[in-house]
């Protein structure tokens, strides 16, 4: 399942409501084929996993759950830019900027 940093759960906690659900996607996209996406919903799809992180609420689509199984995600802030990192051990391939990624 995927895992967040200390540092990315207090980003989260500071810019999600309780009552609202972040999504966690993987779509089609980028350069390398895939992208990770972030979104706050209301409610969960009916076939999506939800799970509770630290008073947090995620969901995710199976598929995406699949794909980001063994992902941590962080957060950094540097001086050129600041944003969540997705660190998944599944990706083949990353394209030079970090923004998408390919699998297998």
């Amino acid at each position: 399942m995927v895992s967040f940093t200390d540092n990315a759960i207090k980003i989260l906690k500071e810019s999600v409501d309780s009552d609202d659900l972040l999504r966690i996607s993987v779509v089609g996209g980028g350069c390398s084929g895939f992208m990770y996406d972030m979104e706050v919903e209301d409610h969960p799809a009916d076939n999506d996993i939800v799970l509770e992180l630290d008073e947090i609420n995620i969901c995710m689509d199976p598929q995406s759950s699949f794909m980001l199984s063994d992902t941590t995600v962080d957060y950094e802030s540097t001086i050129a830019q600041s944003g969540f990192k997705f660190l998944n051990k599944q990706a083949t391939k990353s394209c030079g900027c970090g923004k998408s990624f390919s699998c297998g």
